[in-house]
């Protein structure tokens, strides 16, 4: 742990370390990671100060920060460097994209690559748009589930701004999968945008061969308000 700014947020997470719910944190991540038991409040109570009082980690080494953070081995680290990539999103230079990639490909699992995809890759594909059907289209067709999950939840926040040729499109790329965190982010995915135009995701749901857990992910909205549709 050469970097000083790294040395400083590991002795910040040394005083807020609570042993009993580092265990608890590491079973219900199905001990794939250590942790240092902080909680979200904690966390972000934490970067708050963290920032206040030694500010940002300087542009000129700030990647070079989150990488190393992302090598470290307690969960932690990586949620930290999350917390400080949230305050980089308006910020982000064309390149920065490789950065998240590389997030999303290494150490993976829900929580960091949901965070990354619906904050920081939505976030980037507002400001680069020219840059997003070749970057997604890559992801889709990689074969890694993350980056493909990425692919389908990057506009879980645009509502009427979400290309849903293309949301649609990937989708039915990756029909038949087979994998549960495909099949999520597809229901959820529909889910959400579901909020915004229920009609074409109704008709979309009744013309393609979902299976029953993205589709009663899918549902789920429309079902609670009880839409009423035009038939097809």
């Amino acid at each position: 742990m050469n970097n000083e700014y790294i040395q400083v947020i590991h002795s910040l997470l040394m005083k807020y370390e609570h042993k009993d719910d580092a265990v608890k944190m590491k079973k219900y991540m199905r001990n794939q990671f250590e942790f240092f038991g902080l909680r979200a409040p904690q966390r972000k109570e934490l970067v708050k100060f963290l920032i206040k009082k030694y500010g940002m980690p300087p542009e000129e080494h700030f990647n070079e920060i989150v990488y190393e953070l992302w090598e470290l081995p307690e969960r932690d680290y990586q949620s930290i460097a999350l917390e400080l990539m949230d305050r980089k999103i308006k910020h982000f230079k064309e390149k920065d994209v490789e950065l998240l990639e590389y997030l999303i490909i290494h150490k993976s699992w829900w929580d960091t690559v949901d965070w990354i995809a619906s904050k920081h890759i939505g976030a980037y594909f507002v400001q680069y748009p020219q840059n997003k059907k070749d970057i997604t289209r890559k992801w889709i067709g990689s074969g890694n589930i993350w980056l493909q999950r990425t692919a389908i939840i990057f506009q879980l926040k645009y509502k009427k701004q979400t290309d849903e040729e293309l949301l649609y499109s990937y989708i039915n790329q990756c029909l038949g999968s087979e994998e549960f965190f495909i099949d999520k982010a597809i229901g959820w995915s529909l889910r959400e945008y579901s909020k915004t135009n229920p009609q074409s995701v109704r008709n979309f749901v009744d013309k393609t061969p979902l299976s029953k857990l993205s589709k009663r992910e899918a549902l789920k909205v429309m079902k609670k308000n009880k839409c009423v549709f035009l038939k097809n």
